[in-house]
């Protein structure tokens, strides 16, 4: 790789880790109050069989007993933030219906982990958040991402960073676990598409190919408890999961309603994209845990009906710091959207309107000299 190169990668490391920083685009981030306000107003119109109706725990206090709340730490319990050894299990192995000094903990890591306001209270905002679908990874079996040097981004890797050393993954599709009213050929378009958006930032391939078996990853959709120790739950409970690098599975719940169309006119109320959860879904296999940016595609919870598909700053910030940058990724290769600028995952293409952009580019320029 010539010197150049080599300058000019890292000075798109360097450059994307920097943006991640939402002090640094303060004056574009919605107060806040008034942000907090947006986010506890939303109504979610759908539910799930798993996880029931939480809106009747909102505003419940530390030391009441009410029913539900053993609902409640079931499902922190499912994604990592209540423990088993607790001494809260009955000898059934269900959990009491205490809102203890605990339970106020784990929300409070929910609430982090998330990007909400820490209150360790169950705020409309929290209990809305919890209502909807989501992956299925655990969000607390992962570690931070600045090693040790002050960050804010959002992004978070598995325990010990695991990632692929090869720059070509095969994947296949099974012929036998899958959908009777998604084609084959739709599905795998899907995935294409999915599996581009990632390699078009780093300096890894994928290889579509029949042979299930010999495949790094494998992708299928799976019902109930399938064997892997993550059983589906349902509709708009769970809606996948994968699994950390040198692993390779990626699971769907065919119990959704999936869809591969571009818009979701005449489709159900509960409908999910297929291709916004794989392109979330592969972000594991490449080794990213969740992001706590809402904007991000690594943010773990997706809306019915809502296509999630662009990586943010976040995101490939993320994957670089893994892999490295593509050799032709370009810097006006991200999409820029309302959300973004919002939630500060302000896209590259933004950068040559703001006076910050022109002086980044001025560095870029000096590096690549």
């Amino acid at each position: 790789m010539s010197r150049s190169l080599i300058y000019r990668n890292r000075a798109l490391c360097f450059i994307l880790i920097l943006f991640c920083s939402p002090q640094r685009f303060a004056s574009r981030n919605l107060p806040e109050e008034v942000e907090s306000t947006a986010k506890a107003t939303q109504v979610i119109q759908v539910s799930n069989n798993t996880w029931h109706d939480f809106s009747r725990l909102v505003d419940v206090q530390v030391g009441s007993h009410v029913s539900g709340v053993s609902e409640l730490k079931r499902y922190l319990h499912r994604f990592g933030y209540v423990n088993d050894d607790g001494g809260d299990h009955e000898s059934s192995g269900s959990f009491s219906d205490v809102f203890d000094g605990r339970l106020e903990s784990a929300i409070s890591l929910y609430q982090e982990n998330l990007g909400l306001p820490v209150t360790g209270r169950l705020d409309t905002s929290t209990v809305n958040l919890m209502s909807l679908p989501r992956c299925g990874v655990s969000d607390t079996h992962m570690i931070v991402n600045d090693e040790g040097i002050y960050t804010t981004a959002h992004y978070t890797y598995f325990n010990g960073k695991p990632k692929w050393n090869r720059d070509t993954l095969t994947y296949a599709i099974s012929k036998t676990h899958k959908l009777d009213y998604l084609t084959s050929e739709d599905v795998k378009t899907v995935f294409r598409r999915a599996f581009s958006q990632w390699a078009s930032v780093i300096p890894v391939s994928f290889e579509e190919i029949d042979d299930f078996t010999a495949a790094d990853l494998k992708i299928g959709f799976y019902t109930g408890d399938h064997g892997d120790g993550l059983p589906f739950d349902g509709v708009l409970g769970t809606l996948a999961h994968a699994f950390a690098p040198g692993n390779g599975r990626l699971h769907l719940d065919a119990s959704e309603t999936w869809v591969v169309a571009d818009d979701f006119k005449g489709s159900s109320d509960v409908a999910v994209d297929l291709e916004s959860v794989a392109t979330h879904e592969i972000g594991h296999l490449l080794g990213l845990g969740h992001s706590s940016q809402e904007s991000a595609v690594m943010y773990p919870s997706l809306r019915p009906r809502t296509k999630k598909v662009d990586l943010t700053v976040d995101d490939v910030a993320g994957v670089l710091k893994l892999y490295g940058p593509n050799p032709k990724l370009r810097l006006d290769s991200l999409t820029q959207s309302e959300d973004s600028i919002r939630n500060s995952t302000v896209s590259l293409r933004f950068w040559s309107g703001n006076l910050i952009g022109y002086v980044l580019l001025v560095v870029v320029f000096i590096l690549l000299r």
